[in-house]
């Protein structure tokens, strides 16, 4: 299995004991975030410790006001690390308001075109902006995951261009039909899982701090509208990540 997104840097334990806990519970690989520069500094340190953890870097909308959103030229050296797979998570939100709509749009414009200039995936964050994610996304011809997805709304416009589209623990929470029904329909080849570690624990270990070993919980609740096994589903999200960030 493969988490696609999780947080290995902002978890209480150590990514060693992640890591171990994880394996243990069949999941073989783990794209950890990079959310800033400290945190994408720190990040490209767990890859350098641990086989089968793989990094995207990136500036998350909610530091579009900080010093961070000026120093992508360090992003852009980060980025050159053979362990990184990605950049992002980048954004657009309207709920959590740390920055403005124009300050997130210029951030996230910024990194998408590092994206195209490194041939890189783009890991998008979006939350409540479905028509301003899908605008700033119309012009990028690279590969696109929609992270911890949760606006159906956007579901049309990424099922049209063919955007990979990922689930976390929120999937399986009792008052997220939409979200259930939306992951009935994405393609099988274009479906992915994550935990957002430590955040969204599935419903299962709601309410402690997430890690990659849940993961397990939300394939489970997926593979169940999907009509599929968790075997069957866990290979294929496996493999699709494969696909979607190069890895082996």
């Amino acid at each position: 299995m493969t988490d696609s997104h999780a947080h290995l840097d902002a978890c209480e334990d150590t990514p060693s004991e992640l890591v171990e806990r994880a394996r243990a519970a069949g999941v073989t690989r783990i794209v950890t975030i990079g959310t800033g520069i400290d945190s994408s500094r720190a990040v490209v340190s767990i890859v350098d410790q641990h086989d089968g953890v793989y990094a995207a870097l990136g500036v998350d909308p909610h530091r579009a006001a900080e010093p961070d959103a000026e120093h992508l030229d360090e992003l852009r050296e980060l980025l050159a690390h053979p362990g990184v797979v990605a950049v992002g998570e980048t954004g657009l939100d309207t709920v959590r308001r740390y920055a403005t709509p124009l300050e997130q749009r210029r951030l996230l414009d910024a990194q998408l075109a590092l994206a195209d200039e490194l041939s890189l995936p783009v890991v998008i964050h979006s939350r409540e902006a479905e028509q301003e994610t899908a605008a700033a996304l119309a012009p990028f011809t690279g590969t696109v995951v929609l992270h911890c997805f949760s606006s159906p709304g956007l579901l049309p416009v990424a099922l049209e261009r063919g955007y990979y589209v990922s689930f976390a623990g929120n999937v399986t929470y009792p008052k997220a039909p939409e979200l259930r029904e939306a992951a009935a329909v994405v393609p099988e080849n274009r479906i992915l899982v994550e935990t957002d570690s430590p955040y969204l624990a599935p419903q299962p270990v709601r309410g402690k701090r997430n890690e990659p070993a849940n993961l397990v919980h939300t394939i489970a609740a997926l593979a169940e509208v999907r009509g599929e096994t968790p075997h069957e589903l866990a290979a294929r999200t496996h493999d699709n990540a494969a696909a979607a960030f190069g890895i082996p």
